[in-house]
């Protein structure tokens, strides 16, 4: 099969590469893993010309050719391999027109690895706001490549990007030209290092003689060759890119000169400076970033109560409909008690977590995402953690797993690890139908000052617990592992702009669906197995508890709907979920939970979000058929054997403790295995956190009660 005409997309990280790949591609995405690496290789088809249809590469973002994390040596190599599958025929640079010298730099590197290039500056109405001007002819000619000024976001200056790509494509392609000549670079012990590792240019193989011990696929012949050569040579590394970074800066000035032309020698500030000079206040931007975290919590619960209250009552009626229609026995049970329950439990959370997901776009969309990196970095250091965890911490609220992933930015292996290890704190979106039920449950509906929803300032809360939780660790860890140094943190911050609404709505749409799709799978999974464990046990227990009811409704008529709401909670105690549960009862007993929570503890150790499920099937299935009451009502009127409310104050807050703390996440285990390579590590994460639990909710409980 012929290999596809390749494109890769590379760039500084906020440069708008991501949307470009996005406009270029579309819907014709998918995602897998670079071969050999964990580092996620986003990929796509892009209608080029009628001729041409190419794959295109969304490289991770970096900003220069020497790599200092797993995502930008993943980069590195992509371009320095000859024989690398994904290695490309051409490469589009995005760079920024707002920051156009430090972007140059890493474009002039990517020209000179010999391979096509095409410069599309983004950020042209930044730059004009900041009075910047740029001749696009004279960029063009200085450089020796095509310059495409694109505006992506608004799908501008994607027809001329992909003209200048059918041109390259369809006449011979036209090999940059040097953009700056070190003597080194012709030296004979260099050209044989070419020559050795297959390279078109002599500047690649400058980079092989750098990084040769780092890059995977040097033979070992050729490392012991190129190591007897740079022992020859007496070759500096720091000297000679010193050396290149000079050259090359050099060369940019002269072209900056030439091309870029700003209004006013004084620094202009635009609207984000402004902005930022109160949103990045040392005081007031701690507390708009409170109230920011504090609108987005009220928000899940004011804007999700009338869909869910819809879609509860929509199931109730289904669930009474249907007992009404199918006749009495197993398999009414479990169409109403199994399936409908299960589907119930699924259904009932979409709003809430369409909803988060669309506040966190919006934040993301319109650059306040990155402050709020900025705004809790000091905090981060006072835990021992860099800057670059305040990202994947933050990710995690909305699930851990692409969190844990986001980790690998992280240059420092100690602050890596520490934060692949507190990450799961953070409460994620799976946690989120915990909070919601137990909430609904045990904290009252009542305004606080007259204006704040109490339940909403307790969702708050929990998150708040879970990220305060992530610090304590993490400051824990930092006190433990011992460190090779730190690294500082470096960021820039994208400008403010307007929310894509359209990327909103389809990002809503699109965690929903994954929910329903791949949790709501395993929710519906389980409890269909729930609802055969609860409704089936031995035979002879089950058969006694049978004859003894019969003989009580025969001895006594006249408490015959009595009984029989007895004997199917007798039943469920009896059946093999009943006895499971049963099991881990004097365990769990100090938190105060009873042998149903216990049941719904176990099975929601695959994920967080079956606590619902789980809840929703055993009381369907210890009720009667028939009644309509909701799964909220159904818990609220849940008793001990000895009468007392089984969700008091103190167990709904226990329990609340336990799923902030607990590791109740089998993918985030797997994840955690894959990043570190190794058992010990989700082991120890997984053991840390179910005492944190059992510790936290035990306290919680005995505080209450």
């Amino acid at each position: 099969m012929q290999r596809p005409y390749t494109i890769a997309l590379v760039g500084n990280p906020n440069s708008g590469k991501s949307s470009l790949f996005n406009s270029l591609t579309g819907l014709n995405q998918k995602v897998g893993n670079f071969p050999g690496v964990t580092v996620d290789k986003k990929t796509g088809i892009s209608a080029i010309s009628e001729t041409l249809k190419a794959q295109i590469i969304d490289l991770p973002g970096t900003y220069s050719l020497y790599p200092k994390s797993a995502d930008e040596q993943v980069t590195y190599e992509v371009l320095l391999n000859q024989d690398n599958a994904n290695r490309p025929d051409l490469i589009v640079v995005i760079a920024d027109a707002a920051n156009l010298k430090r972007n140059l730099l890493f474009c002039s590197q990517i020209m000179d690895l010999k391979i096509p290039v095409v410069i599309a500056l983004t950020m042209m109405d930044v730059a004009g706001r900041k009075g910047i001007t740029i001749d696009i002819d004279g960029l063009h000619r200085m450089m020796g490549v095509p310059v495409v000024p694109i505006n992506p976001r608004k799908n501008k200056g994607i027809a001329p990007l992909k003209k200048a790509i059918d041109n390259i494509y369809r006449l011979a392609p036209p090999i940059p030209p040097d953009f700056i000549d070190l003597p080194v670079l012709q030296t004979e012990w260099m050209q044989e290092i070419k020559t050795l590792c297959g390279q078109t240019g002599s500047y690649a193989a400058l980079h092989i003689a750098c990084n040769y011990n780092e890059l995977q696929y040097i033979h070992a012949a050729h490392r012991i060759r190129i190591a007897a050569l740079l022992g020859e040579a007496g070759f500096h590394k720091s000297k000679i890119q010193a050396e290149e970074i000079i050259a090359r800066y050099r060369k940019i000035d002269t072209i900056m000169q030439q091309c870029v032309v700003v209004e006013s020698p004084m620094k202009r500030a635009v609207i984000s400076d402004r902005i930022d000079k109160t949103l990045l206040h040392p005081v007031w931007g701690q507390l708009i970033l409170l109230t920011v975290l504090f609108l987005l919590f009220q928000s899940i619960f004011w804007l999700a109560q009338y869909p869910m209250d819809w879609i509860e009552q929509l199931f109730a009626y289904i669930g009474s409909l249907l007992s009404g229609v199918l006749p009495q026995g197993y398999f009414s049970d479990f169409v109403i008690n199994g399936l409908l329950a299960g589907i119930s439990g699924i259904a009932i959370f979409v709003p809430q977590i369409m909803i988060l997901f669309g506040l966190i776009t919006i934040l993301e969309d319109s650059g306040y995402m990155a402050r709020i990196s900025f705004l809790t970095d000091r905090v981060m250091r006072s835990a021992g953690l860099n800057g670059r965890s305040v990202m994947p911490l933050i990710s995690g609220m909305a699930c851990a797993v692409p969190a844990v992933m986001a980790a690998r930015t992280i240059q420092n292996k100690k602050e890596r690890l520490i934060t692949i290890l507190v990450t799961p704190l953070m409460s994620c979106s799976a946690r989120l139908p915990v909070y919601t039920v137990l909430i609904g449950l045990v904290i009252p509906k009542q305004k606080i000052l007259g204006v704040f929803n109490l339940q909403g300032l307790v969702l708050m809360g929990m998150y708040l617990l879970g990220f305060a939780m992530a610090l304590f660790v993490a400051w824990v860890m930092d006190t433990i592992i011992k460190s090779e140094g730190r690294n500082f943190f470096l960021m820039e911050l994208p400008i403010y702009r307007a929310p894509r609404w359209k990327n909103v709505g389809l990002t809503m749409l699109e965690k929903g669906q994954i929910f329903i799709r791949d949790v709501g799978k395993v929710i519906l999974v389980l409890s269909v197995v729930l609802w055969a464990m609860a409704a089936f046990g031995p035979p002879d227990r089950m058969r006694a508890v049978e004859q003894k009811y019969a003989i009580a409704i025969q001895q006594h008529p006249e408490n015959k709907v009595e009984l029989s709401k007895q004997l199917t909670t007798d039943k469920l105690e009896n059946s093999f979920a009943g006895i499971m549960g049963h099991a881990i009862e004097p365990v769990i007993r100090p938190l105060g939970y009873d042998w149903k929570i216990g049941i719904a503890l176990i099975t929601s150790f695959a994920a967080r979000e079956v606590f619902v499920g789980t809840m929703a099937t055993l009381y369907s299935v210890g009720d009667t058929a028939g009644d309509n009451n909701t799964l909220t009502m159904k818990m609220k009127e849940a008793k001990r054997d000895d009468g007392t409310p089984v969700y008091t104050l103190a167990t709904g807050m226990s329990l609340l403790i336990f799923y902030a703390f607990a590791m109740q996440c089998m993918s985030t285990l797997a994840i955690v295995k894959r990043e570190t390579r190794s058992w010990k590590y989700p082991m120890i994460q997984f053991g840390y956190m179910a005492v944190l639990a059992y510790v936290g909710a035990w306290a919680m409980y005995v505080l209450f009660k």
